[in-house]
């Protein structure tokens, strides 16, 4: 068993979850530090999103430890550990009222709530949501009502609302999903200049194609069947004999100007 790192953001050691007959997540053993930009890949069914809830402490393994933020989960009040943790999913775009305005959406999180009700914001935190908006290119749709919003927008709306709390790790799943083309690769030139921005958290990003790995990415691990397959830096990882591995069939992957392209060989 690995040897427990009492800096890590992030830490699972020998972590398995089971549901029902079901093992979702299989004696995994992952260290995340500060300051690194990590990408989950791997087929559906995996296990991805299973890891980011144990990461985002929304979830507790069957058997094995996890820590985050240096607190062991079962150990520690999640409710203290989540406000420190930004977070996108499907999951949570779907509780957010489609009658929102946008800029709601971001300056609620501040709060740790979804949905504005009576609580009173300051300049300060409708001045921060608005630059958080317009770091990822929705400035102007800070009045429209989340509903009438493309995938696309929404996407972005839902990482700045993920960084409004100035959170010590971020974790977005799958953030370009529903993305046309134009719009995934503006996503991922801003995301590439998250992760080079020393100030910014420690992030962990779940996707299943390569294209949509960032430049600035340090890290990667690849999932088959709630099990890694692979871990540790990007450009010793993300390869053709690897992604083949894990997606189980012939891949040939080759990387051009600092991003990563997948074909079936």
């Amino acid at each position: 068993m690995a040897e427990v790192n009492a800096d890590a953001v992030l830490q699972l050691v020998g972590v398995t979850v089971r549901r029902g007959d079901k093992l979702l997540l299989d004696n995994v053993d992952w260290t995340v530090e500060l300051d690194e930009r990590w990408v989950i890949i791997g087929p559906n069914g995996a296990g991805k999103t299973t890891l980011l809830q144990i990461a985002g402490a929304m979830m507790h393994p069957t058997s094995g430890e996890a820590y985050v933020l240096g607190e062991k989960l079962g150990n520690v009040d999640v409710f203290e550990v989540r406000p420190r943790i930004g977070f996108t999913s499907s999951a949570l775009a779907q509780r957010i009222p489609g009658e929102e305005k946008v800029i709601d959406v971001v300056v609620s999180a501040g709060y740790a709530v979804v949905g504005r009700w009576r609580e009173a914001y300051g300049r300060r935190d409708v001045r921060r949501a608005a630059q958080l908006l317009d770091r990822f290119g929705v400035a102007n749709l800070t009045e429209r009502p989340y509903g009438t919003l493309s995938e696309g927008e929404r996407k972005r709306v839902q990482i700045a609302r993920a960084m409004m709390a100035d959170p010590e790790l971020l974790l977005l799943d799958e953030p370009a999903a529903g993305m046309d083309l134009g719009g995934r690769e503006d996503l991922v030139r801003r995301l590439h200049r998250l992760a080079i921005d020393p100030d910014a958290p420690t992030t962990v990003l779940v996707t299943h194609h390569v294209e949509e790995i960032p430049e600035g990415v340090t890290h990667a691990m690849l999932l088959r069947d709630g099990r890694v397959v692979q871990s540790g830096l990007v450009h010793d990882v993300i390869d053709s004999e690897s992604l083949s591995a894990t997606f189980g069939e012939s891949i040939g992957v080759w990387r051009r100007r600092g991003r990563y392209f997948a074909r079936a060989d």
